[in-house]
């Protein structure tokens, strides 16, 4: 007997019918004689549904408020969950973020957990019964109905792990679990037995989809065996671990990563004076923009040219707020290219393989695509390009690093 946490996503519970065969891959686990609590998103489609109905009544919103209406779509698919459960006569019992008392800080929209009582779901666990708890949500100090944002439900299910002390957290999705890549950019991407949480951490905060960041960093801190699988077919999924693979003949790369919603902002000419990064950087932060890759030149007049990268969305934002300040930073000009991508290797095994860097640039020269910005650590090498060469870059690289599998041929062209 084992304790298993499983989570659901929206499309895992987007309809009645997906619910009730949800039902039964519980029943499955059950069955065997395992201790199961499920943590579930809204249908599909229903939190953007909320939050329309929100902006009908407010362009912005109470956080507060926000909160208590977005909270519901959760509590509709945990009772219609334990209803399917009931009909097939397996006890269940559902709870929402505050009756389960997922305490959270104060910060509505974007709240923390900071503990959570797992009394009540012991008591029932020893009763037989199926408990299904709300994801994304929870309760302050005051009794007030939080939200965790976005990726919420995840780290709902990983926080309940770790405080349970179960013996594995399922995140069940529409894939099979991590690939080498995004199989829609490349075909042969191949489905990974395992990969450590340092991977995946950098692989999700790279672009991959799979996972969020937040639930990756509670599972790894409080070392909660995570695993990957499918709601719709059988199989192994992914299990993300602590241990590393130390055999040698392993690749060092687990995957590629990527994101297409980058923008590219420059201030050339600038001084080239202590603090003048911060002085560039510091406000476009300040207003709440995140900055991702930075690259400062010295150019040979002794001026400054300082790039960065945010999220497209808010590339334009960015480039207001250097315009503003060009002049005091006595800058020759402000450029934006909202037309490229970031392109990034991910793997331990760069710790103990040399030429990974090399073996990229060549593979990506080969296809004569160049390099904009390069930026490393220790098991990640990232690059910007433009954007039209991006999923050109990912089947060189996936290619060149034989990532796909070999049964399928897959990996044998980059074209």
């Amino acid at each position: 007997m084992a304790l298993i946490v499983q989570k659901y996503g929206g499309t895992s519970v987007a309809s009645v019918d997906r619910i009730k065969s949800i039902a039964e891959k519980i029943i499955t686990f059950r069955d065997q004689g395992d201790d199961v609590v499920v943590v579930v998103s809204a249908m599909s489609g229903e939190t953007n549904r909320l939050t329309a109905l929100a902006h009908d009544m407010m362009s912005q919103p109470t956080p507060r408020e926000l909160d208590v209406l977005l909270s519901t779509g959760e509590q509709v698919t945990i009772a219609l969950l334990s209803m399917a459960l009931e009909n097939r006569g397996y006890g269940a019992r559902s709870y929402t973020g505050t009756q389960v008392r997922i305490l959270t800080d104060s910060a509505h929209n974007k709240a923390r957990i900071k503990e959570i009582d797992g009394t009540q779901i012991h008591a029932q666990l020893e009763q037989g019964r199926v408990v299904i708890v709300a994801g994304f949500q929870g309760v302050d100090a005051l009794g007030n109905i939080t939200t965790l944002g976005r990726g919420g439900s995840d780290t709902t299910a990983v926080a309940l792990a770790a405080a349970l002390q179960a013996d594995e957290c399922q995140i069940y999705t529409d894939v099979k679990g991590v690939y080498t890549t995004d199989p829609r950019v490349v075909e042969g991407a191949r489905l990974l037995f395992s990969i450590t949480f340092e991977e995946m951490l950098e692989m999700a905060s790279l672009g991959a989809k799979v996972l969020q960041i937040r639930a990756v960093e509670f599972a790894g801190k409080y070392k909660v065996p995570l695993r990957v699988l499918s709601s719709f077919e059988e199989g192994p999924g992914t299990l993300i671990t602590l241990e590393e693979n130390t055999d040698m003949e392993d690749p060092a790369i687990a995957g590629i990563a990527f994101e297409r919603d980058e923008a590219k902002l420059t201030v050339s000419g600038v001084p080239d004076i202590p603090g003048i990064a911060y002085k560039v950087i510091g406000p476009v932060s300040e207003d709440g923009i995140e900055v991702d890759v930075i690259v400062q030149n010295v150019g040979e007049d002794g001026s400054n040219d300082i790039t960065f990268t945010v999220k497209r969305a808010e590339s334009d934002r960015a480039r207001a707020i250097l315009d503003r300040i060009a002049t005091a930073l006595k800058a020759r000009e402000v450029s934006q290219d909202n037309k490229i991508c970031k392109v990034s290797l991910v793997g331990v095994g760069m710790r103990s393989h040399a030429g990974i860097a090399s073996k990229m640039f060549k593979a990506l020269a080969d296809e004569n695509i160049n390099i904009q910005i390069i930026t490393t650590s220790e098991i990640k090498i990232s690059v910007v390009i433009e954007e039209k060469y991006l999923e050109l870059a990912v089947r060189a690289l996936h290619s060149a690093f034989e990532l796909g599998d070999p049964e399928n041929g897959a990996g044998s062209s980059s074209a």
